[in-house]
């Protein structure tokens, strides 16, 4: 579907190109990774990304609910940063990552996965967890936190190190931002600490307020000299205090604030937390290379699932509908048809579509929710409403018995009542909770629980 998603961009139109051979999907647990690269490269990077989750649930001594299948964060390895930022359009030069957190359609952009290179380079290991940190952190608490916090718990799991003998380091230096912290403009501790004063006031250009923040962070969760001031702060956001005046209250003088963390970038050495591998549990991840329909089909899914404006899906269903017209009984191919379908505004075909992916492979679940959206609008113009609205309630019950705990037909089980002027039943109510619940990173969806 045509997607609006909130799009935290984290501070740095694929080119349709022959698809090769090479491309391979990694399975796991928390992650589905698609990239044009070897096997055993994107299997260690999904295992790596399993351990740091464990390793942040150890931390943090909780982890969120195992994410049904379709609720996984899917990551699109891209041959390269200016790829992330035409696939996303975004067109900030600095962006290097993207991640987009949309119910049953979490995605994340990153460049090409490499191993080695300097350790002062803004890796994609590293972005992925930069992203993934901040996933970890909206699955496990409903609050909401100054940017520099949210920034820098992302950047201080981030710089998480792997040592030979599986244990990983967290706390390490953000190598990544040595340039930035040594070279940049810096940001003045008050609009630091203030979010909206920091988006009011910023000027043009690169500043330090990602390594400011992953500073911060570090100096009031692993110094020594500050105890209970981080955990004072967040009681006085929790009671309803102004992010300045939390600051103010929790840390006192703000320059002096300001000064000792000057001081504290120059320490040579650091407090860090290493777990050892016997406390990280992951699951197994599986690894299969995709077929040459999936290879063709990889830029279609990719510029749909991270959303198209009007023109684009007319370009789009055109070399879908040839890609399909190639490949007629391959289900994945079919599955992306019709969401090209849907995307361009055509329903019948897009309901077509689905339904030929759905008679090869009926746990398509993509499939049957495109015929959701597309039986939702067609009902919306719909002669017989009541009927209309019932059909589409038919599409929803059939895909909540492929996922359970897929959260659109939960939403769109709420819509369809709201969408004819009536009061939800409680189940609908309840499954919309339910839906928060699954996806609680998603703004949108959040906005309409409070709203209900």
């Amino acid at each position: 579907m045509i997607k609006y998603f909130l799009v935290l961009v984290f501070a740095l139109q694929i080119i349709a190109s022959p698809a090769r051979a090479a491309w391979h999907e990694a399975s796991s647990e928390h992650f589905v990774i698609y990239a044009d690269q070897k096997a055993s490269t994107i299997r260690l990077f999904a295992e790596r990304l399993e351990t740091f989750h464990a390793a942040m649930a150890f931390r943090l001594g909780r982890a969120p609910e195992s994410p049904s299948p379709s609720n996984r964060i899917t990551v699109f390895v891209v041959s390269s940063k200016s790829n992330v930022r035409k696939l996303a359009d975004v067109k900030g030069k600095y962006t290097a990552g993207i991640y987009l957190p949309n119910a049953g359609n979490i995605v994340t952009i990153v460049p090409k996965l490499r191993t080695g290179g300097s350790k002062f380079a803004l890796s994609p290991e590293t972005i992925l967890r930069h992203e993934y940190a901040h996933h970890f952190l909206y699955n496990i608490t409903s609050r909401v936190f100054p940017r520099w916090f949210s920034e820098g718990f992302a950047e201080f799991y981030a710089s998480g190190k792997f040592e030979r003998d599986g244990t990983i380091v967290l706390g390490g230096d953000a190598a990544h931002r040595a340039y930035e912290l040594a070279a940049s403009r810096k940001v003045p501790i008050e609009l630091l600490l203030d979010t909206n004063a920091y988006r009011k006031n910023r000027t043009g250009g690169y500043d330090q307020f990602y390594g400011r923040s992953w500073l911060l962070y570090h100096y009031l969760t692993l110094g020594k000299e500050r105890p209970g001031e981080m955990e004072t702060f967040q009681n006085l956001l929790a009671k309803g205090s102004s992010e300045l005046e939390a600051s103010k209250q929790a840390f006192g003088d703000l320059q002096q604030l300001d000064s000792d963390l000057d001081r504290y970038a120059r320490n040579k050495r650091i407090t860090v937390i290493a777990i050892p591998p016997d406390r990280l549990k992951t699951g197994p991840v599986s690894i299969r290379r995709l077929s040459e329909a999936g290879a063709e089909i990889m830029p279609i899914i990719m510029e749909s699932r991270t959303g198209v404006d009007e023109e684009e899906a007319k370009e789009i269903v055109v070399d879908a509908r040839r890609i399909a017209a190639q490949y007629p009984d391959n289900a994945a191919v079919l599955e992306a048809l019709a969401e090209a379908e849907f995307d361009a505004g055509y329903d019948a075909e897009a309901i077509a579509a689905a339904d030929r992916s759905l008679a090869l492979d009926p746990k398509r679940v993509r499939a049957q929710i495109q015929k959701i959206y597309a039986y939702a609008r067609r009902a919306e113009n719909a002669d017989d409403q009541v009927q209309a609205w019932k059909d589409v309630r038919k599409q929803i019950v059939a895909a909540n018995r492929i996922e359970t705990n897929h959260p659109i037909p939960l939403i769109q089980y709420f819509r369809s009542y709201r969408s004819t002027g009536s009061r939800p039943p409680q189940i609908a109510i309840d499954g919309l909770h339910r839906a928060l619940q699954l996806a609680p990173f998603d703004q949108g969806l959040r906005m309409t629980v409070a709203a209900q």
